[in-house]
């Protein structure tokens, strides 16, 4: 499969565009949660940008009743923001979305970038593809150890 390498200064790009667009939006996220593996390295920075607490979940076979960090967010009635590294076909972030929904009511999402034609719309994002037109597999800075 082909790949798109994208640079540490497109990301840092996206990130700026994602925290324009949260402070555009007047809406303000109480904690960053970070889809683990692709979401945790803009979820640190952004944490750091908007002075934020940060949390990492593993989002597989999801079931976020029975964790402490989700009953805290739902005791302290939190808002959440939720980013991933991209959002390709969007399934990951609907099962998330959908489990979510179930217990807390102020949550978004953002990702690095966006796939046109995913079937889950985010509210943020840095930029945006269409894996329709280029399918190449997208390589973030942290991925890419010997691609350099």
């Amino acid at each position: 499969m082909k790949k798109k390498y994208v640079s540490f200064q497109k990301f840092k790009q996206n990130l700026i565009e994602i925290d324009l667009k949260i402070d555009q939006s007047k809406w303000i996220p109480d904690i960053i949660l970070s889809v683990n593996r692709g979401g945790c390295v803009p979820g640190v920075f952004l944490s750091h940008m908007r002075d934020l607490d940060h949390e990492v979940l593993s989002f597989k076979n999801i079931k976020i009743i029975n964790n402490d960090i989700i009953k805290k967010i739902m005791i302290d009635n939190s808002s959440i923001l939720i980013i991933d590294d991209i959002n390709d076909t969007g399934n990951t972030l609907a099962e998330i979305k959908k489990e979510f929904n179930r217990y807390i009511k102020k949550i978004k999402f953002a990702v690095l970038i966006n796939n046109k034609s995913s079937s889950f719309e985010v509210d943020y994002y840095g930029s945006e593809i269409d894996k329709n037109i280029d399918n190449r597999w997208i390589v973030f800075p942290w991925e890419k150890i010997d691609a350099e």
